[in-house]
């Protein structure tokens, strides 16, 4: 891909952050590499340059990567983490911070060569994404490939034991974004919260109707699903719909 990476190295050992360092030079994809002693320096030096992949050690003094990882997750632009560490363990955990690899000390090249690779590929997705948001369109990848949906095709979204489902005039899409994450990107483009389930897009709404204990039931143009309002929720989406 045409854009180079800036990476930041977080571990509390010199030899080991000197070590990666070396081998990551060897890599035309990469610019610039950053390097942070401490947790601490990590969350500071992310927040400050915004690298585009952290490359981030397990077992460290006082702040863990674990807790690094879950604090850079709430940054507008958070980058790609790749765990290196010498504890396999914690592999498990590190996956829930949505971790785009997981590399065993002492460091193996190849390896890291398919690190590098997942990180170019993922970078890409990431672009891609992008791009179709600015055309009104929201970008899912299905089985490695990318399908633009048009926003006005999207009916609502819902959130479902862990699984975050789109429901459009065309069918249905899976993707691994969270319902906030849609929500953010989507609040300019008509979409709007009802539930901590659901986020509809206004211009389908067809019905609603008061249910139970200040609840709300709404029916959608083009779907016969029944969705349900939270209370927390009826008052601003009356206010969208100027009832």
């Amino acid at each position: 891909m045409d854009q180079l990476m800036q990476v930041l190295i977080v571990d509390d050992e010199p030899y080991n952050r000197e070590e990666l360092k070396h081998l990551l030079s060897e890599f035309t994809q990469i610019q610039s590499v950053q390097e942070a002693e401490s947790g601490e320096e990590a969350i500071m030096k992310t927040m400050q340059h915004q690298p585009d992949v952290i490359f981030l050690d397990v077992e460290m003094p006082k702040v863990s990567g674990m807790e690094v990882a879950k604090a850079i997750q709430e940054l507008k632009k958070p980058p790609l983490v790749v765990f290196a560490t010498a504890y396999p363990q914690f592999a498990a955990e590190a996956f829930r911070y949505d971790a785009v690899d997981y590399l065993l000390k002492p460091y193996d090249e190849e390896l890291l060569k398919e690190t590098i690779g997942r990180l170019e590929k993922k970078r890409g997705v990431k672009e891609q994404t992008n791009q179709g948001k600015e055309r009104g369109k929201l970008a899912i990848e299905v089985e490695g490939d990318i399908h633009y949906i048009d926003l006005k095709d999207i009916l609502y979204m819902s959130r479902i034991e862990k699984r975050t489902k789109l429901i459009t005039k065309q069918g249905e899409f899976d993707t691994k974004m969270l319902l906030k994450e849609l929500e953010n990107r989507l609040l300019a483009y008509g979409f709007f919260r009802i539930h901590k389930s659901f986020l509809v897009n206004l211009e389908h709404i067809q019905r609603l109707t008061p249910w139970f204990n200040g609840a709300y039931h709404l029916q959608l143009e083009g779907s016969k699903d029944t969705l349900s309002v939270s209370r927390n929720y009826i008052k601003a989406l009356r206010a969208k719909l100027e009832i």
